[in-house]
């Protein structure tokens, strides 16, 4: 039981938290009418009287440090997915995503039964220098079991001050007995730019994957580089499934391309602070050389803003899926106790005028749901030379592309680790392998491959198979299924997939990635990428594209169709 003098304590400290929340919502509440304010004030007051009673009346000890931040969160929910509360424990975490650094060893990892394995060692980083391998399973960290921790458990534990050791046992394929590695380590930067090379055709592409710190200068100094090698024909900027980050990075990068002086974005929010135009403030590197933006639906926010200045500028054409639909500005606000919180404070525009958000998370449905803009709301801007676009969500690209999507034997063998463990095995058994742009799965590694998977589960059921499963529930439940079960069955052997005949009906979207998983085991995350450049359709779209100088120029002019779906 708590003592007197400790229940006055944390109360004191959950009305000073509140107090302070109170003090950042006030200013915004006082701008309204006094209804919303009075609204306001009786309900603060209602919350923390419900703390006080519960404290001095519940039955049970409650918890005020687990119940509040529950209520927090709940409120915040109702708003929008980025107005979140930061604890102290997960300060880290955000700066993080911010600045792209933490303090631990570098390497990916993902939970596989009962343990969680290392997926992928960043290159020269601690646990690379270490010798931890990509398959390797780990047992203990510092004499502690790992056995049924999460991934976010063992996340944290290898995380730490710079400079400290952890000591992690792995088991590791081919090899019998436990692996002990002391792993020293060091202040992890994640570069935004992933990689960068020449494509054939002296073609420039950029893989942008982030857009904290320095992002920009990632980029300039990718594209400089690539310069320097030679004269470029053109330039891909890659920003798919990159969920943004920083503004004012996602505004330097527009300017490596556009003149000084440039409107790239606009906010405006409730606040006359909030309302702000934001435009290039330098000389840009190249604003003449052919450009394509790769983009998809995972594409957001500061990713956004970069493709949509670039479309709103005519100054290279975007090709992919739309983009997400993320048009909303955050900030971060201190509070009490070392904690904070992201608010959302305005709307993103980019230069055409268009808001880029798709969801009006200011109203709601019959249902309680937040929906999509409607096609009644969605109005239409032009770019600077005059060719129409539209607001209502995301980016829609200058030409359409239909997702790349893989069959459900090859999303199974990803899911269910069977291409990692092949890998894992296939690295076990091979000290070397040609450059990744040159290593190829032969007849005679896929057949291994199968003898690999003879033996383990990778059972699946098609959308077909699901539906008969359904179909014969509901025959069952109305009594119908006796007198049709002869042809049901019959139906059901004739769709039934043979799983052996699906492994070389696909076994070119399943050599696909199992190269790419082989390769980033020798040459890590530079491998992976240049492994699976050679069949990537969309990036094949965006180099025909720049080597056709009609079809390029006639995309950025006033008489270029609405934007069509390419095979």
């Amino acid at each position: 039981m708590k003592t007197i003098k400790e229940k006055s304590h944390l109360l004191a400290r959950t009305s000073i938290l509140f107090l302070f929340v109170f003090i950042f919502i006030l200013p915004t509440v006082a701008q309204k009418k006094s209804s919303n304010n009075f609204e306001a004030s009786k309900n603060m007051e209602i919350f923390t009287t419900i703390i006080k009673e519960l404290e001095t009346n519940y039955v049970d000890e409650i918890k005020p440090g687990e119940l509040i931040p529950i209520a927090i969160e709940s409120m915040l929910e109702d708003l929008d997915p980025y107005t979140n509360y930061i604890p102290e424990s997960q300060i880290e975490d955000y700066q993080f995503m911010t600045t792209g650094q933490y303090g631990g060893i570098g390497a990916l990892i993902h939970k596989n039964n009962d343990y969680v394995v290392v997926s992928e060692p960043y290159a020269n980083f601690p646990a690379n220098k270490a010798g931890l391998q990509a398959g390797d399973i780990i047992l203990e960290i510092n004499g502690k079991s790992a056995k049924g921790k999460t991934v976010n458990e063992v996340s944290e534990t290898l995380k730490g001050q710079p400079g400290t050791v952890c000591e992690v046992l792995v088991e590791r394929y081919g090899v019998s007995k436990p692996v002990v590695k002391a792993v020293t380590r060091e202040k992890i930067t994640i570069d935004n730019v992933s990689y960068f090379g020449l494509l054939d055709g002296n073609i420039g592409f950029i893989r942008l994957t982030g857009f904290t710190q320095d992002a920009s200068k990632e980029v300039a100094s990718a594209l400089a580089k690539l310069k320097e090698k030679t004269t470029l024909k053109g330039l891909i900027l890659d920003l798919r499934n990159n969920g943004g980050g920083l503004m004012n990075e996602a505004i330097n990068i527009v300017n490596l391309f556009v003149d000084k002086g440039e409107l790239v974005v606009s906010t405006k929010g409730k606040l006359d602070d909030k309302n702000k135009s934001y435009r290039t403030q330098f000389m840009p590197i190249d604003k003449e050389i052919p450009l394509v933006v790769l983009v998809n639906n995972n594409s957001a926010s500061a990713s956004e803003i970069v493709s949509g200045a670039i479309q709103d500028l005519d100054r290279g054409v975007i090709v992919g899926q739309r983009t997400f639909g993320k048009g909303l500005v955050q900030n971060v606000v201190p509070l009490a106790y070392n904690t904070q919180m992201k608010v959302t404070v305005a709307k993103y525009y980019i230069p055409s005028g268009r808001c880029i958000q798709a969801i009006d998370y200011s109203h709601k449905n019959g249902n309680g749901a937040f929906e999509k803009i409607p096609d009644s709301l969605i109005n239409a801007f032009q770019t600077k030379n005059g060719r129409m676009v539209y607001d209502g969500g995301g980016i829609e690209p200058d030409v359409v592309l239909v997702p790349v999507t893989y069959s459900n034997i090859a999303y199974t063998l990803v899911n269910k680790f069977l291409i990692f463990d092949y890998a894992t095995k296939f690295f076990s058994e091979h000290p070397g392998i040609p450059p990744a742009k040159d290593f190829e799965i032969t007849d005679a590694i896929f057949d291994d491959f199968v003898n690999f998977i003879f033996d383990k589960d990778y059972s699946y059921s098609t959308k077909t198979e699901e539906t008969l499963d359904k179909l014969k529930a509901v025959a069952e439940k109305e009594k119908y299924y006796e007198a049709i079960k002869e042809e049901f069955e019959a139906l059901k052997s004739k769709v039934s997939h043979n799983k052996k005949d699906e492994l070389l009906t696909y076994k070119n979207e399943i050599q696909t990635l199992l190269k790419a998983e082989i390769a980033s085991r020798y040459y890590y995350q530079t491998g992976r990428t240049e492994a699976s450049l050679p069949t990537d359709t969309e990036l094949a779209k965006a180099t025909e594209i720049i080597n056709d100088t009609t079809q390029y120029t006639s995309l950025l002019k006033i008489s270029s169709p609405k934007p069509e779906i390419s095979k």
